[in-house]
């Protein structure tokens, strides 16, 4: 049977009839994933280190055309990298992009799809910061800081590179949330809340980008020793000690665990994320997953995905949303 790109179908006016006579497409009739990142305009935010890092680095040595973006250049980091590119003559351009800064956003996506020459194929929105701690202490401060960093910042990148690709009728869209996006751990803080958030925009973002053949992946990875955890532990004293007493008493043992923490993510490999993403690009167009749990070990989260992707099938499958529901979820 021919592979069906109900994306592609979407996008013109018989959509939904065509979509009708072709729902009998289950997922073992599409061309298996194929192809690779070679030649493809990849754009990371957040490449200073981790995860943004390694995709960086891999993808260019498999023929990306990667902007590796971080914020407060110059900085060590931004060098290590460009001297990298440059010995192994790798396709690796260094932006700086804070994506809490609106003009940072527009200009670092212009100047990407200028070097481009066109529309981006793909955009990664990798940064994210984590600071733990019981609900109550997180001050507005930090409460603001991870919202700006882990919510506005992937839809201030997005709104950025969507005009190009909507106009190419094409690309890719990757939000890296966590396990915490679908479950919580009591004293994370706001970080569960901001990727609850990040999960919920980037799938209705999916949705509302079928017509337009641009497809939204959210990545949830488990827990993998990178720098967000020393990040994370440095943004936790700081709010630890700034915190008043009033707010402080309530948790003294939460609290006393913090003082000391040292996570470091366990010994699992982060190129699992940069895999996971690697794989998913070189899908066919059209049978992409709406999310990708990542981790050798426990996935809490398998089982909301698929009751979540269940209940908005049932409800909304038969509506005129029915369309755009049903080829998110590939049924």
């Amino acid at each position: 049977m021919p592979n069906i790109n109900r994306r592609a179908l979407l996008g013109g006016a018989a959509a939904t009839t065509v979509l009708a006579a072709t729902a009998v497409a289950a997922q073992s009739d599409m061309i298996k994933p194929a192809g690779s990142v070679k030649g493809k305009a990849i754009l990371i935010t957040g490449c200073s280190s981790g995860f943004g890092r390694l995709m960086a680095e891999d993808y260019a040595r498999k023929g990306a055309k990667v902007f590796a973006t971080m914020r407060n250049l110059p900085r060590p980091a931004a060098s290590e990298l460009s001297v990298l590119a440059s010995d192994e003559g790798l396709d690796i351009t260094v932006l700086e992009i804070d994506v809490t800064d609106d003009a940072q956003v527009a200009a670092g996506v212009a100047e990407a799809e200028r070097l481009a020459g066109g529309a981006l194929d793909v955009l990664i929105n990798n940064a994210g910061i984590s600071t733990a701690g019981p609900i109550e202490i997180q001050d507005m401060a930090a409460t603001r800081l991870l919202f700006d960093t882990n919510v506005f910042g992937p839809q201030r990148m997005a709104r950025a590179a969507l005009p190009a690709m909507r106009a190419a009728k094409s690309g890719q869209i990757f939000n890296v949330s966590s396990q915490l996006g679908r479950v919580m751990l009591p004293g994370f803080g706001q970080y569960s809340p901001t990727k609850f958030a990040l999960e919920a925009m980037s799938e209705q973002m999916a949705y509302e980008l079928v017509p337009h053949n641009i497809e939204v992946t959210i990545i949830q990875p488990g827990g993998y020793p990178t720098e967000i955890w020393a990040n994370s532990n440095a943004l936790t004293q700081g709010l630890l000690d700034r915190a008043e007493d009033k707010h402080l008493n309530g948790y003294e043992a939460m609290v006393a665990r913090l003082r000391s923490a040292s996570n470091n993510g366990g010994s699992t490999d982060p190129m699992d994320v940069p895999n996971a993403i690697a794989e998913i690009i070189a899908m066919p167009a059209g049978t992409r997953p709406l999310r990708r749990p990542v981790h050798p070990g426990s996935k809490p989260q398998v089982a909301i995905n698929e009751v979540s992707a269940k209940a908005q099938i049932g409800w909304l499958g038969e509506s005129p949303y029915g369309p755009m529901i049903k080829a998110v979820h590939n049924v």
